[in-house]
């Protein structure tokens, strides 16, 4: 089966895969991880904070965001944020929006929704009687969320945090439909230029396998290090 397979064009490629391909990847994932991450922090607050048009917009932003697919807020983003923000700042001419600055927004709004679950989540699984003594303090609702709950919170939710972030790192393989070269762009690239396909793309999907294989692993131990026990 492997006998007309050429592994040597996977030998010569792998600089420009791993030095710009993975390093656009890991780069991407990083930071939209990071900021989906403080975005999604404030929506979750804002849903419990209690107060009604801050809730139900926080709420509205997250089902909007998880009903929608990624790669049609990328395009979203990409094709048609520039005329908003022309109509917004009454430019006659559409807003210059680069291909990296659009996918690290999309990806940081889009993920944003879902760390906000997690973080709701953790949120929510700290005792009552902590921030009712933290009201009896005195402490307002900020002061109680930012230095009773959430550093609790953030505790037990790092391992599905994490988890969320193994499946944006699988997730920045659709910048390719803004021509971008992350990982698997890389390797398309060189699959149809050296006309080998299936070694390529075989490859790609044993380093994707590899990464989020091991990063998975590391999660459970992280998970059974961090655990509380009750």
């Amino acid at each position: 089966m492997f006998a007309n397979f050429d592994f040597s064009v996977i030998a010569a490629s792998l600089p420009y895969l791993f030095g710009q391909g993975m390093v656009f990847t890991v780069t991407l994932t990083a930071l939209a991880a990071s900021g989906g991450i403080v975005f999604g922090t404030a929506l979750a607050m804002m849903r419990l904070s209690g107060i009604p048009g801050v809730t139900h917009a926080a709420k509205l932003y997250v089902e909007l965001m998880r009903s929608l697919p990624l790669v049609l807020v990328i395009f979203w983003f990409y094709f048609l944020v520039p005329y908003i923000g022309a109509w917004v700042t009454g430019s006659t001419t559409p807003i210059q929006v680069g291909a990296f600055a659009s996918a690290l927004v999309t990806f940081t709004l889009f993920e944003a929704a879902y760390f906000a679950e997690i973080m709701r989540a953790g949120i929510q699984s700290i005792s009552k009687g902590q921030t009712a003594a933290a009201s009896a303090l005195g402490m307002s609702y900020w002061q109680t969320m930012r230095l009773v709950v959430l550093p609790q919170a953030l505790r037990n939710m790092l391992p599905l945090l994490l988890t969320q972030t193994i499946v944006l790192f699988q997730d920045t393989s659709l910048v390719y439909v803004l021509s971008l070269t992350d990982f698997l762009g890389a390797a398309s690239k060189v699959a149809q230029r050296d006309g080998r396909l299936v070694e390529m793309y075989l490859f790609a999907a044993v380093v994707y396998f590899a990464v989020c294989f091991t990063a998975s692993l590391l999660v459970r131990r992280l998970q059974a290090r961090v655990a509380i026990i009750r």
